[in-house]
């Protein structure tokens, strides 16, 4: 589905990124792992084709981290034909009005200014080739309705899903599609807090109609859809997966 496109993942030293980078490889793409320590995207690159995936460490959160790892890409692979911005934070859990002013800043700095600082190279970049592309924001079922204890994050998701419409809507014509993915609960180190925890992680499974949470590679199809000719009449849309429990 993906043969010969060139696919930036950021996230991709684990969880939902590292799925969706193995996926998109696996779909005959050539994949450019980006986040923050090189260590852990090196790990992910060594058990990859070594001809079509490179790890560039990359803060998001830095306008010029990502101008660099941009301009890494097109160096190593001529192009880029899609972006999946994944890289997230959720440092704070707890009541939304207690959140400390620094837990607000990160989460902000990563989940908001990171997928808009990406998003604002990958459009700058296909402008200068022309030719399709695809956008592919990770969002959160967070984003589309209330998020207890999790506040904060639920804010930039629902940014998340408000950038993603307003970029469809703007870049109509141009070619480039804009899409989300908001996710259920994911057995992930970054939902450790709930799914480590099983009181937490049982509010949010009996709510579920597939009564279990979700694993990373459940995500990756998605993204590999969205980022495929064949959602090539699929833009500004938010696709749900969540086991049922939004529609619970």
């Amino acid at each position: 589905m993906l043969k010969d496109k060139v696919i930036v993942v950021t996230g991709a030293s684990r969880g939902i990124g590292e799925a969706i980078a193995r996926a998109c490889v696996d779909a005959g793409a050539k994949v450019v792992l980006a986040s923050r320590k090189q260590a852990d995207l090196d790990r992910v690159a060594a058990s990859l084709p070594p001809d079509r995936v490179l790890a560039v460490a990359c803060h998001t959160g830095k306008a010029e981290d990502v101008e660099a790892m941009v301009a890494r890409a097109v160096e190593q692979f001529g192009r880029i034909d899609g972006l999946v911005n994944n890289a997230a934070t959720n440092p704070y859990f707890g009541p939304l009005i207690d959140t400390p002013d620094a837990a607000i800043d990160k989460t902000f700095e990563v989940n908001v200014k990171g997928y808009l600082y990406c998003a604002r190279a990958f459009v700058r970049h296909a402008r200068t080739r022309g030719g399709a592309g695809s956008l592919v924001n990770i969002a959160s079922v967070a984003g589309t309705r209330a998020a207890p204890m999790q506040g904060i994050y639920g804010a930039t998701k629902a940014a998340v899903i408000s950038m993603t419409q307003t970029l469809a809507f703007e870049l109509g014509g141009t070619q480039l599609r804009v899409n989300a993915i908001a996710p259920g609960l994911v057995e992930t180190k970054f939902a450790a807090a709930i799914v480590a925890n099983p009181m937490l992680r049982e509010h949010v499974v009996k709510r579920t109609p597939l009564a279990r949470h979700a694993q990373p590679t459940e995500i990756a199809g998605a993204a590999v859809y969205l980022l495929s000719d064949a959602a090539s009449f699929t833009t500004g849309s938010v696709l749900v997966v969540d086991g049922g429990l939004t529609a619970a």
